[in-house]
């Protein structure tokens, strides 16, 4: 005990000269009251003799847990300061320069990194709802309600050209030279009325002429050119003649044999890649070989229409026959082109 007193003693002046010699001692600081020292009568009483702890051991040796004692400070004097320690200011403004420092970095980059993600997601989202929202190419309504109409004129048996039968006008995949007239002519507009030339509805003939073919073709009522089943009755009727002839009765009563264009072999050539055609007697000549490429069908609508409306320059043909090839195709870029210069063309 009495060694142990002392190195505490020894350690008590070295702190003394150390605060003493502190530049930073704060003399605010309350001291810390002395604490109580406790006799050594109290921690071991001097009439009791020392026994060993146990049984051989000697007297000399140590005991078996070391004795504890508090350092002892005088009245007045403050507990000494750790060595190095700063104060408590300097503490939080370190403390904030360094975490400070290391958190603001690290944060303006997420802070950015947030943005630039934010950016491209509401790009991305206008390119997404510009391609999806954004309507695709289409035909003009009226379209669709001539489709449904040609379905019903079509059902009439005698639309097909006499004597040879051609029915390319109501053909399954050639149907759509009757909507595509019909769109470049009137607007497919079955009330459509050309005060120039006097013809109504959506065939471009005269209600004349539509009444004549109207006859052939055995309706159940008056021609009535602004109806569009009867409009496109005729049309189909005189598309079919067009192209295969007819045979009719000529004022002297004797049949009278009108060729169409598919009794020219020059033309069967253009249309079928072979000039052959067959000839019959009271029949008009008609090619040997079917029409079923795209190109000799192109070919054949552009033709039809030079003589389906008569005057029409040679360029709006042309135009026909390119609706004709893309009807499945509105988004393609000549359609929209001719599209776009339609309403000028029946204005």
């Amino acid at each position: 005990m009495t060694i142990n007193l002392g190195q505490e003693l020894s350690a008590w002046r070295q702190a003394r000269q150390r605060a003493l010699a502190d530049d930073d001692h704060d003399p605010d600081d309350e001291p810390v009251p002395a604490r109580d020292v406790t006799s050594t009568n109290e921690r071991m009483p001097t009439d009791e003799p020392f026994r060993p702890a146990g049984r051989g051991r000697a007297h000399h040796e140590r005991p078996a847990s070391p004795i504890r004692s508090a350092t002892i400070h005088p009245a007045g004097i403050a507990e000494p300061r750790v060595a190095g320690a700063q104060p408590r200011a300097d503490q939080r403004t370190r403390a904030l320069i360094d975490h400070g420092r290391r958190t603001a970095r690290p944060a303006r980059r997420l802070r950015r990194r947030a943005i630039t993600v934010t950016v491209l997601l509401l790009a991305l989202t206008v390119i997404v709802l510009v391609v999806v929202v954004r309507p695709s190419p289409s035909w003009p309504p009226s379209v669709a309600t001539v489709k449904s109409e040609i379905a019903t004129a079509c059902q009439n048996p005698d639309v097909a050209s006499e004597p040879n039968q051609v029915n390319f006008a109501c053909g399954t995949s050639t149907s759509q030279i009757l909507w595509v007239f019909s769109l470049m002519t009137s607007s497919d507009n079955p009330s459509f009325t050309d005060p120039k030339s006097g013809r109504e509805g959506l065939e471009p003939i005269t209600p004349v002429q539509g009444g004549e073919v109207a006859w052939s073709l055995n309706l159940h009522h008056p021609y009535n050119p602004l109806n569009p089943i009867d409009s496109l009755e005729v049309a189909a009727r005189a598309i079919n003649n067009i192209i295969g002839g007819a045979t009719i009765t000529g004022s002297n009563g004797e049949p009278t044999v009108q060729p169409g264009l598919a009794s020219n072999p020059a033309n069967c050539a253009r249309y079928t890649g072979s000039s052959a055609v067959i000839a019959r007697a009271g029949f008009p000549d008609v090619c040997a070989q079917p029409i079923s490429n795209g190109t000799g069908e192109a070919a054949l609508v552009s033709d039809i229409y030079t003589q389906w409306l008569l005057g029409a320059p040679p360029a709006e043909a042309q135009e026909a026959s390119v609706l004709f090839e893309n009807a499945n195709d509105p988004g393609n870029p000549a359609v929209q082109a001719i599209l776009k210069t339609l309403p000028a063309a029946y204005g």
